[in-house]
């Protein structure tokens, strides 16, 4: 084929830079967010701020007058109740404890997306009071115990069991629940004993 035939290249798209974070911008960004995703008002922070830093390096954005778009923005969304920090504790204490996550598990987790311990603690108090259990953390290891099949999950024959013993362990252990709370699961007679011990009759 003759080079004239050959079809013409095309020209490379020119890759996009940041926008340019104005208040209008991060406003929209964040609505758009919010929109898909629960979130903290720190995690909110935390992602228009790495806006505000990109749009500094590409456009020269006051990085002072970023934050205070920022600040203002948060505000707003918290007027408008489509921020609530104590709300989205409650909702993810709740979705990790379904999960199986013990407590100190929940706490670490609602910790690191900024909530802070006023609300981390009220969280952990409402699923402590809408739970069917006084135990949550025996609670929740059962749900992992389920899922994964670990204990009288896994058989009734003890043989069986053992065999897996050490495994199940780490598997409890990696997922943080405490040395009492794994010898309960793995070491019980059976799955009716231990939901008993949990939900009571």
């Amino acid at each position: 084929m003759d080079d004239e035939d050959a079809e013409p290249s095309k020209p490379a798209k020119k890759r996009r830079g940041p926008r340019k974070a104005t208040a209008k911008y991060l406003e929209n960004s964040a609505a758009h967010y919010l929109g898909r995703f629960a979130s903290s008002s720190a995690n909110l922070r935390q992602l228009m701020m790495m806006k505000v830093k990109r749009s500094e390096s590409h456009h020269g954005t006051d990085p002072a007058e970023g934050a205070k778009f920022v600040e203002d923005i948060i505000a707003k969304f918290i007027r408008l109740g489509f921020l609530n920090d104590a709300s989205y504790a409650e909702m993810l204490a709740r979705s990790l404890h379904a999960k199986g996550t013990p407590l100190r598990g929940i706490r670490y987790k609602l910790a690191g997306k900024g909530i802070g311990e006023d609300d981390i603690d009220a969280a952990l108090i409402a699923l402590e009071e809408e739970a069917r259990t006084n135990n949550l953390d025996l609670a929740a290891a059962l749900t992992l115990a389920r899922k994964r099949r670990l204990g009288p999950y896994l058989s009734d024959d003890r043989d069986i069991r053992e065999a897996r013993r050490d495994k199940d362990m780490a598997v409890m252990a990696r997922a943080g629940f405490s040395y009492d709370v794994v010898l309960q699961v793995l070491e019980a007679d059976s799955v009716d004993e231990l939901e008993l011990a949990v939900y009571g009759t």
